[in-house]
């Protein structure tokens, strides 16, 4: 099996920034006293730490021995990007009425919010990152977005809403909704990364409309 591709950010060294592989993340580091650099799982992860700072993601370890089987550390708060914002859906059935928003991370405050008369959870997670990445580029804003759809995060990516909805006259609007959304990611590149809110580690995403 092929080892997992790493990302590696120098935020201090030759040339600081984001690289694709560790023989270049060297070149900047080696023989540059004091430098700065980690290693990602992913470019938008990398992308999103650069914007930080050093000391926001590295995590000290104590001397004690490591136990014979030891488990990933889980993230910790403190390496949540702040200066952000946040976005969840709600449906009131599977399909029902749908509702999606975005907030301001630190403060919740509410930054846009969505409602449809029918429509599916999965719908509103991948609308609502398309919102949030449409809004930031009017602004442009490279500011990271959160959510906790893995699936909405994928169909961003593919840039497709791999919904099965019926289309009809009460989901016509969503679906036309969800055709603009699908055209403006195949036609707009972006700077935000968009990341996995860690829900096990940090409880629920801040954009959460608490109906669980």
């Amino acid at each position: 099996m092929s080892e997992k591709k790493k990302f590696y950010v120098v935020w201090q060294g030759m040339n600081p920034g984001v690289y694709d592989s560790w023989d270049q993340c060297q070149l900047q580091i080696k023989g540059y006293p004091q430098a700065k650099y980690k290693s990602f799982g992913s470019r938008e992860e990398a992308e999103a730490a650069f914007q930080g700072n050093f000391s926001q993601h590295i995590q000290f370890k104590s001397p004690t021995k490591s136990p014979s089987n030891p488990q990933p550390p889980k993230p910790s708060s403190t390496s949540i990007l702040w200066d952000s914002i946040c976005v969840d859906a709600a449906c009131s059935g599977n399909p029902g009425v749908l509702e999606y928003q975005g907030v301001d991370s630190k403060t919740r405050m509410q930054v846009f919010h969505q409602k449809f008369p029918l429509g599916t959870n999965n719908i509103g997670e991948f609308l609502a990152i398309v919102h949030a990445l449409a809004m930031f580029h009017k602004s442009g804003k490279g500011t990271p977005i959160y959510t906790d759809s893995r699936n909405a995060m994928l169909w961003v990516k593919q840039k497709t809403c791999k919904t099965k909805l019926v289309r009809n006259a009460k989901t016509e609007n969503l679906h036309q909704v969800i055709a603009r959304a699908e055209n403006w990611l195949k036609t707009h590149t972006y700077k935000n990364p968009v990341l996995k809110w860690e829900t096990e580690a940090w409880g629920e995403i801040p954009a959460d409309f608490g109906r669980k």
